[in-house]
């Protein structure tokens, strides 16, 4: 739940100020992280848990360091 939170909470921002995190975090998978969300809320009995598990090592650390630096800015 807290992935689908995440993705429509960027999908929020991006709507509020297009382009903002992708020209200031151009190493997050912004789309990636959208699409990640609408993954989990529309295809649940579908997942495979490895991949989420592969998205959570590969992606989430430059996600986490992203927000840690946005919120630094706030």
């Amino acid at each position: 739940m807290q992935f689908l939170a995440a993705g429509e909470a960027l999908k929020r921002l991006d709507r509020l100020q297009p382009g903002f995190l992708q020209n200031h975090y151009p190493e997050v998978d912004l789309k990636g992280a959208m699409g990640f969300g609408d993954i989990i809320a529309h295809q649940y009995f579908d997942l495979d848990t490895e991949q989420i598990i592969l998205t959570c090592q590969d992606s989430l650390p430059a996600m986490i360091s992203a927000i840690e630096d946005l919120l630094q800015k706030i």
